[in-house]
């Protein structure tokens, strides 16, 4: 099952959307690059299990 969700990118704070595999835990991590400025962002990605809300943290990609 797949969710979009939105993150700001850690280096430009832009607004980005993602597609989010429900199916691959409640909780991933996975490097997508800002669909503004092409930088690398590392996405911490929380799901809650019963209601499928989406969290997203990012960081810069060292």
């Amino acid at each position: 099952m797949e969710n979009t969700a939105e993150y700001s990118c850690a280096y430009c704070g832009e607004a980005n959307v993602t597609f989010i595999d429900i199916s691959a835990g409640s909780q991933q991590s996975y490097v997508e690059d800002c669909q503004v400025c092409c930088q690398p962002n590392i996405l911490y990605v929380r799901i809650d299990e019963e209601t499928l809300d989406v969290e997203i943290d990012t960081d810069v990609e060292s």
